[in-house]
């Protein structure tokens, strides 16, 4: 009898798990044929997913005069601000391109011309400029607290910025 209880209490708990386990659960993925739920992302969301890690790489790969890859993360992010500008078209009542476009528009100009041109000077200027056109941003939307600086070191520790030589 002994040898018989801790059995039946395995016994017991399997078959509750599998009887308690929605049929769903054996995809953990979900069914590829559903369709997709809305996506209603907030500002703060895509700012983090969107744009800061490509401000980062943008700063990364030209501090290592990388200019393949700074043109390419400069069109990543001007991508990210329409994406963003898209999904929320006003925030807080303000307009969102109009405020993107106040702030980056021309810093972003300047650092195409300068990832153009492969020069180290005019780009740092230019992703000075970008920064500083952030933080106004942020200032203007009363969100001063967050201070978006060139990064010290690559939060990508998988990526190389150094270009292929």
């Amino acid at each position: 009898m002994r040898f018989l209880a801790p059995v039946m209490i395995a016994l017991c708990a399997a078959l509750g798990i599998a009887v308690f386990t929605p049929a769903g659960a054996q995809s953990p993925m979900g069914d590829p044929n559903a369709e997709p739920a809305p996506f209603n992302p907030q500002m703060a969301a895509l700012m983090s997913m969107l744009i800061q890690p490509r401000h980062a790489k943008l700063g990364l790969a030209g501090k290592e005069e990388n200019w393949p890859l700074a043109a390419y993360a400069l069109k990543e992010l001007r991508q990210g601000f329409v994406v963003t500008a898209r999904a929320v078209p006003r925030w807080r009542g303000l307009p969102v391109a109009d405020l993107f476009d106040a702030a980056v528009t021309a810093p972003l100009t300047l650092a195409d011309f300068a990832v153009k041109a492969t020069e180290p000077r005019q780009f740092a200027e230019a992703y000075a400029r970008l920064t500083a056109g952030c933080n106004a941003c942020h200032a203007t939307t009363d969100h001063s607290f967050v201070v978006i600086k060139a990064p010290d070191a690559s939060p990508f520790p998988n990526q190389e910025f150094k270009p292929k030589r």
